[in-house]
């Protein structure tokens, strides 16, 4: 073979292999906007294969993440809704036949949790809920909306209360010589600040407020669970448990991991499960 010959040939090979790469990456996939925005680490490439999109809620629950803690082990109920969202009404989307969650969260705000709860629960697709470390609090309160919930036997599971628990310094402040000069209109509204004892008043202000958010947490639970109210109360004590007491008090489905997940999806809804993050 001629040196002429042989340079044709690897030109050749060459611009097979930038064919192929083309096809991969340009033709065969199309990228879609991860969570509803644009930053390059959630941007995903929805193969056409893809069957199950899986969605990350992970850290503390906010109704959004200000921009300056974006880097930060948050979950945004904003940015979650708005890519749960676009799966229900993409054309993009049309191959995806349920929708997975991992959880791994110790809960966060209540609006933010009873935001994605509510989506979860009239979802037009199944959506199952598969829980890491732990699904307490807030978190859980989103993954009992789901259609099914999985978890290790050692998982954190449930942690049903609320919490408006903060730190006084008002000792402190006085040890140190500090003043704190109440200049307010409304006789509450420098209530809760930490520069300041707390006042009988606004004590019960603030546990008016939380009895009304925990019953409404107890409610939801019970519906999303198929639970009675006064079952669920009976474990809404603020503690959490394990994996495996969970499922016998009824907070989860199945003990599992990804393999488990896979497999119920499998048998569920007759697919083989590619999942797509």
């Amino acid at each position: 073979m001629t040196k002429g010959a042989k340079i044709i040939i690897g030109i050749l090979l060459l611009l097979l292999v930038g064919a192929v790469t083309y096809y991969l990456t340009v033709l065969r996939f199309e990228r879609v906007s991860y969570y509803g925005s644009e930053y390059d680490e959630s941007e995903v490439a929805v193969e056409e294969s893809c069957n199950v999109m899986g969605v990350n809620l992970h850290g503390e629950i906010f109704t959004y993440v200000p921009y300056e803690n974006e880097d930060g082990d948050y979950a945004s109920s904003e940015n979650i809704l708005s890519y749960l969202q676009e799966i229900e009404e993409s054309p993009e989307y049309e191959s995806i036949k349920a929708v997975l969650i991992e959880i791994d969260s110790y809960g966060g705000s209540p609006v933010a949790s009873e935001e994605l709860a509510n989506k979860i629960k009239d979802y037009k697709l199944p959506v199952i809920a598969m829980v890491r470390e732990g699904a307490t609090s807030g978190a859980y309160w989103v993954a009992s909306a789901s259609d099914r919930i999985f978890a290790s036997k050692m998982s954190d599971i449930g942690s049903i209360g609320v919490t408006m628990s903060y730190l006084d310094d008002s000792k402190l402040n006085e040890k140190e010589g500090y003043t704190w000069n109440s200049l307010s209109t409304g006789k509450f509204k420098d209530s809760g600040s930490e520069q300041k004892p707390l006042t009988k008043e606004e004590r019960a202000l603030f546990e008016r407020d939380l009895n009304i958010i925990h019953e409404q947490f107890v409610k939801a639970v019970a519906e999303n669970r198929g639970m009675s109210e006064e079952k669920v109360r009976e474990l809404a004590d603020g503690s959490s448990m394990l994996g495996e007491m969970a499922l016998e008090k009824g907070l989860i489905d199945e003990i599992g991991f990804i393999e488990e997940v896979e497999e119920y999806i499998k048998i569920k809804y007759g697919i083989e499960p590619e999942i797509c993050w």
